[in-house]
């Protein structure tokens, strides 16, 4: 047996070789998942031994690191506005970019009483369902063409116990037979409509990192040729779906902002904007239905 300190410089070394870009967080998360630790524990610890059950799990675990498995994927599970999501490669990882997306919405939905939130893409429901983590009066619907993010994202609503709040609907964007149904029912109308798309154009998609390009769902990524299709076609419809007043809010890609503002004025939407991360670039775009 050896120590929890030469465990992880070991596990440290494998993902420096693999050219892993955080190679020391990384071998460290996968020690704090495998041995259930956190650091306050390992530096009053670290020269103690490791079992040999443990060490092997967690030279496992950076071995599928250094082939770039997202680290998430390898541990199940993925951290958004403070809550835990299961992930895996059936949905995109979560991202901290997507907060800034939620807490606009939570921002210009503060004084609607019982918020009814429409998610397009929910994908792991992480943005749909930390919203009503965050509004307890709210309710909503996430809509996925895809089956496998559909059940990885009912599998979240169980976790945060958002079963009777939260309803999951497979369709491709609108064509389903949900809004058929509810199409122009004002029983159904949604204060918001919220959507992170498919925004990465085909063709860069190969230059993606490989944690993305090789190990995130394409279903997930693709955009269409010029990265706008969802964002045009989910615009096209969404007044149908929302009251008078209510907003369309849409994460984008850096570079998107002026073309998605766009989109939104042509479809008679108003007060549109675009706000910043902290990074200070182009992150989300807001409008308002007349």
């Amino acid at each position: 047996m050896r120590t929890y300190k030469k465990v992880l410089e070991d596990g440290i070394h494998l993902l420096d070789a693999a050219a892993i870009e955080e190679a020391g967080l990384d071998a460290w998360l996968l020690l704090e998942y495998a041995a259930d630790i956190n650091r306050a524990w390992y530096y009053a610890h670290m020269d103690e031994m490791l079992d040999k059950k443990t060490e092997s799990r967690y030279l496992e675990m950076c071995a599928k690191r250094a082939q770039h498995i997202p680290l998430q994927h390898i541990t199940g599970r993925a951290y958004f506005m403070g809550y835990e999501f299961c992930v895996d490669e059936r949905v995109l990882v979560p991202r901290q970019d997507t907060e800034v997306l939620v807490e606009t919405a939570l921002t210009h939905l503060k004084e609607c009483r019982a918020p009814k939130i429409l998610d397009m893409c929910t994908g792991s429901g992480c943005i749909l369902l930390s919203f009503l983590m965050e509004r307890p009066d709210a309710v909503g619907t996430g809509v996925d063409i895809s089956e496998g993010a559909l059940a990885v994202a009912k599998q979240n609503r169980v976790h945060l116990q958002l079963e009777d709040r939260a309803e999951f609907v497979q369709s491709d964007l609108f064509s389903g037979g949900y809004f058929k149904k509810n199409s122009g029912n004002t029983v159904t109308e949604y204060d918001m409509l919220i959507s992170n798309p498919p925004y990465i154009p085909s063709g860069e998609i190969p230059g993606l990192m490989e944690e993305v390009r090789s190990h995130d769902p394409v279903l997930a990524l693709d955009g269409k040729e010029d990265g706008l299709f969802f964002y045009r076609e989910i615009t096209a419809q969404a007044g149908k779906y929302l009251r008078a007043g209510g907003w369309l809010m849409y994460e984008i890609g850096c570079d998107q902002g002026e073309s998605v503002s766009k989109i939104m004025k042509t479809d008679n939407f108003i007060n549109v904007e675009v706000i910043q991360d902290l990074a200070g670039l182009d992150r989300v775009v807001i409008g308002q239905k007349k």
